[in-house]
């Protein structure tokens, strides 16, 4: 009753303000895979599609003690970097420029962070995020020769030899990750010596 006399609503917030469409922020529960537990804003966490399938199907996230688990890529820091990425681009109206402008300030970061914010946005099937980080990572795979990579990517110092084959040790995202990125580079060199061949074969034709 008090609450109607002073002209709140009952959720607290006064009804001039309801009625003008302000609107009190929701927010869930996210638990990393190092124990940090954050709460965060709904809208922004539900941009990232396993956090908002898992928000619609269980429930879950409603507290600190039902907090939603993230896989095991994705730990405070990086998931720091995640929402700060989501925040941006879950607001409406964003030109082009100013994507753009975001996406090349946002990927300024060392080698091992990157990789690791690869790994945790392919976990998370943020698409974006991983299309935005991969291009970066095959940008620096494009100046490295297969013996500076590891070094680069920080891998494991036993890797085979024969073009970051890495097949058989599946288990690390970032190697994954890099076996897409440098297969994508093999075919590309493959297609340029295609027609590299074909040019060549026209020239001697003429000639």
């Amino acid at each position: 009753m008090w609450r109607r006399l002073i002209g709140l609503d009952l959720t607290g917030m006064p009804r001039h303000l309801m009625n003008l469409g302000f609107k009190m922020k929701s927010y869930i529960w996210l638990q990393t895979a190092d124990g940090s537990i954050q709460q965060v804003e709904e809208d922004v966490a539900m941009y990232c599609p396993i956090i908002c399938r898992e928000i619609l199907r269980t429930g879950m996230g409603s507290s600190k003690n039902y907090a939603i688990s993230l896989p095991q890529r994705v730990n405070a820091a990086i998931l720091g970097l995640i929402l700060d990425y989501c925040r941006f681009h879950q607001v409406a109206g964003r030109s082009n420029k100013e994507r753009k402008a975001f996406g090349e300030n946002f990927i300024r970061l060392d080698t091992k962070k990157l990789s690791e914010l690869a790994s945790a946005a392919d976990c998370l099937q943020l698409r974006p995020l991983v299309d935005l980080t991969s291009r970066a990572l095959a940008r620096m795979i494009e100046s490295k020769t297969p013996e500076e990579i590891p070094e680069t990517f920080h891998l494991p110092d036993d890797l085979p030899e024969e073009k970051l084959d890495l097949r058989n040790m599946t288990d690390d995202p970032r190697i994954r990750l890099l076996n897409r990125l440098y297969a994508r580079k093999r075919k590309e060199l493959k297609e340029r010596e295609i027609k590299g061949a074909l040019r060549s074969s026209s020239c001697a034709c003429i000639l």
